[in-house]
């Protein structure tokens, strides 16, 4: 395989490359949005203050998951149309994007595998508090707030430790209610799903990175040294010589009566540029620009 082909193979899977970072980056705003305005996280944050880590990690995490779809986004472009039009300054941009991206999940998957619970413990706080303030107040606003909680996570209350709960805990779930899941169990197997989603995403990204991030640089290199494909000289015409008249067929030469006619002469053609002929017969330059 020439290396023309390798380069044209290469720029193939740069394009691909590019429309799956693209959906990936598309991936990673929607599950942000979700985390965010989505009806079991919305509902955490309303009932959790200022005061809790819930508040300030769903802010982060809202913030983060824009920013990395952004530079996905960005990425993407930029290694699509740097690919097309075979510029360096564009494809040094993609590349350098891919490689913020890659930094910022391996940061990502570092937290994780060191905080694994971190984000179950920081809502299952939440609730603790929410639901220790409804039991003392049942008709407050902590009240409507736990009932919105369990209504939406379906789920009611939470087990004692001591397998004993008091009358006022009883009296949070009645009739239907009590049928309902324990909060605690229900909320936490919620946030692992949407955790290994999270996972994947990251695990994906990071091996997509680490593609394109081989595909950009090896392009660079390919367009810094010249392999272009796409690619073709330009040739402008130059200008005739002042001594060169249109010439007539030899056959008419030694016809009475007609003007004596010569054959066209050939002219030398420099090495490097190719021979053209205008209408009128007289011989013209091609130069490679």
């Amino acid at each position: 395989m020439g290396p023309w082909s390798r380069v044209r193979m290469v720029k193939c899977q740069m394009l691909v490359t590019s429309f799956f970072v693209l959906l990936l980056g598309l991936s990673m705003a929607t599950l942000a949005a979700l985390t965010y305005y989505e009806a079991h996280f919305a509902v955490i944050g309303h009932a959790s203050s200022d005061k809790t880590p819930y508040e300030a990690m769903h802010r982060w995490t809202f913030y983060a998951g824009i920013s990395l779809a952004g530079l996905l986004t960005v990425g993407a472009v930029l290694g699509a149309a740097a690919t097309m039009r075979e510029a360096g300054g564009l494809m040094a941009g993609g590349f350098l994007c891919f490689a913020l991206v890659f930094g910022a999940l391996v940061e990502v998957a570092f937290w994780r595998f060191h905080n694994p619970t971190q984000v179950e413990d920081a809502v299952l706080d939440t609730y603790d508090l929410v639901y220790d303030q409804a039991v003392k107040n049942v008709s407050g606003t902590p009240h409507q707030q736990l009932v919105a909680i369990q209504d939406t996570f379906l789920c009611c209350g939470k087990s004692s430790p001591f397998s004993l709960l008091g009358d006022l805990e009883v009296s949070l779930c009645q009739g239907e209610e009590a049928a309902r899941q324990d909060c605690l169990v229900g909320i936490r197997s919620f946030l692992r799903m949407y955790g290994n989603i999270a996972s994947i995403l990251t695990g994906i990204g990071l091996t997509a990175m680490v593609y394109a991030m081989l595909l950009s640089s090896f392009l660079w290199f390919a367009i810094r040294s010249g392999c272009s494909l796409d690619r073709k000289g330009k040739y402008t015409l130059s200008r005739r010589a002042p001594d060169c008249q249109p010439q007539e067929p030899s056959f008419f030469r030694h016809s009475p009566g007609w003007p004596v006619l010569q054959h066209p002469t050939e002219v030398d053609v420099p090495h490097g540029h190719l021979g053209a002929s205008s209408p009128s017969g007289c011989p013209q330059l091609l130069q490679d620009s």
